[in-house]
């Protein structure tokens, strides 16, 4: 066999290199992930429904604070979020657009508990605007790679993860109820869910009301506390949506597509909680 010459061998060597960098790039690109890093930890948002509903002005279908009597009255899903330890977060990074069909079995469970509380459609990762669902499962499920691989399993998982980090009984056996007129010390609530579930969470508030509270994840699911750019709050929450010492959990009515009162109590834009 006749050997290569030393200038032949250096081409071969870099003709390997670019072949072997263009099939990687390929199946990057095909995946949708360029470049994108492995996230860190899982961040489980939830609504506290008497905080957002109290701002709906008009009801539709897809809003689930014109339930009535149905509305929802315990924490709700916002969405399960792919973090990185520096405080920063993937978004869109697959080309997976959403499809209903794919979670039909999910669908009662997702009404009841994953709720949209607004009328509004929203973004999507491909310029046009959809469903709440579709929303979460573009900018978020599709960088939740390689724990999820398709969106039965992003939205499935997030649904048994909730229930079975249950925040409204952890803080209704407490004694935080909700209340249009008590006020509670944030680090009762923050404790309370401590001692439960064995990690910190954060909060945000609006109004003086908690609007959204976070629960963090390793990627297998174990809780661990939720951190701002590796290091854990001192303070529990950020100075953007910032709580005072002592919250409320507000309740609403819902007036409902019929516009039939339940027995819940809504507070007007101009009253604070």
């Amino acid at each position: 066999m006749t050997s290569l010459s030393v200038g032949a061998l250096l081409h071969l060597i870099l003709l390997l290199v670019f072949l072997a960098t263009t099939s990687f790039f390929f199946i990057e690109k095909v995946d949708g992930r360029e470049g994108l890093r492995e996230f860190d930890y899982f961040k489980l948002a939830l609504e506290w429904p008497g905080s957002y509903c109290h701002r709906t002005h008009h009801c539709c279908r897809q809003n689930a604070c014109c339930r009535g009597s149905n509305a929802p009255t315990e924490f709700t899903i916002h969405g399960l979020w792919p973090d990185y330890n520096d405080g920063s977060w993937p978004a869109c990074c697959g080309r997976s657009e959403f499809d209903e069909k794919e979670i039909s079995t999910l669908l009662d469970d997702l009404e009841k508990y994953w709720p949209s509380l607004s009328c509004d459609s929203s973004s999507t990762c491909h310029g046009g605007r959809g469903s709440f669902w579709a929303h979460e499962w573009e900018k978020h499920g599709t960088c939740s790679f390689p724990v999820f691989r398709d969106e039965y399993d992003y939205f499935s998982t997030t649904l048994n993860v909730y229930f079975k980090h249950n925040v409204t009984k952890v803080l209704n056996e407490a004694g935080y109820v909700p209340s249009n007129t008590e006020k509670y010390p944030l680090g009762g609530i923050i404790s309370s869910i401590e001692n439960a579930f064995h990690a910190t969470p954060s909060v945000s508030c609006s109004k003086g009301a908690v609007e959204e509270l976070y629960l963090c994840f390793y990627k297998n699911f174990k809780p661990r506390d939720c951190v701002i750019g590796s290091i854990i709050q001192d303070d529990i929450y950020s100075s953007k949506n910032s709580c005072p010492q002592y919250v409320s959990l507000p309740t609403y009515v819902s007036l409902g597509l019929d516009g039939a009162n339940d027995t819940n109590t809504w507070m007007p834009d101009n009253e604070s909680f």
